[in-house]
């Protein structure tokens, strides 16, 4: 654990115990070797309930063209199904008091439902944001490793040079 410690120290400045959750996690695949990034689709709709599943369905459909042109169709259907072919016996005559109803209806249902539905893609994009983060910080904290990885590396081939360049010299020395 003293390896983790002096990670989170030396990576993010700070001790392990006062890392946020994501550090956390983030650090700890990146000393595991394991891959962070998801399909995030995957992991969105696994947190998703039945509920807000069914109301973004509802908004997919209410927000598309197929829903405008049927609509737009039965509205026209029932104009001429109430002025035309009902005249004497329509359901519902002139100015259509039970249509105006059942749109109310709708837009009152409809209208909540896009709400929660956008409330929804809004906490998406915060999701997929705080994944962009984490892969992010995977991807800082090994690039770091690697600098210093290297870094260690030539710090010894320096070293080792440095050492072969004074022995040289020294026999250099006593030839002369």
């Amino acid at each position: 654990m003293k390896a983790f410690d002096d990670a989170a120290q030396i990576l993010f400045g700070k001790p392990a115990d006062q890392l946020d959750e994501t550090e956390r996690e983030v650090l700890l695949h990146s000393r595991e070797g394991r891959i962070l990034s998801e399909d995030r689709n995957i992991a969105y709709q696994s947190k998703q309930s039945v509920g807000e599943r069914v109301a973004d369905a509802i908004a997919r459909v209410g927000g598309s063209w197929g829903f405008i042109i049927g609509f737009v169709v039965f509205l026209v259907l029932w104009t001429i199904a109430n002025t035309l072919l009902l005249a004497k016996d329509a359901f519902d005559p002139y100015p259509f008091i039970f249509l105006n109803l059942v749109l109310s209806m709708i837009a009152a249902l409809q209208a909540p439902i896009i709400m929660m539905s956008q409330n929804r893609q809004a906490a998406r994009d915060r999701f997929e944001a705080s994944k962009d983060y984490e892969v992010n910080l995977k991807a800082e904290i090994e690039l770091m490793a690697l600098h210093h990885k290297i870094d260690t590396h030539f710090l010894d081939e320096i070293a080792a040079l440095k050492l072969e360049v004074v022995r040289l010299h020294e026999a250099l020395r006593q030839k002369e």
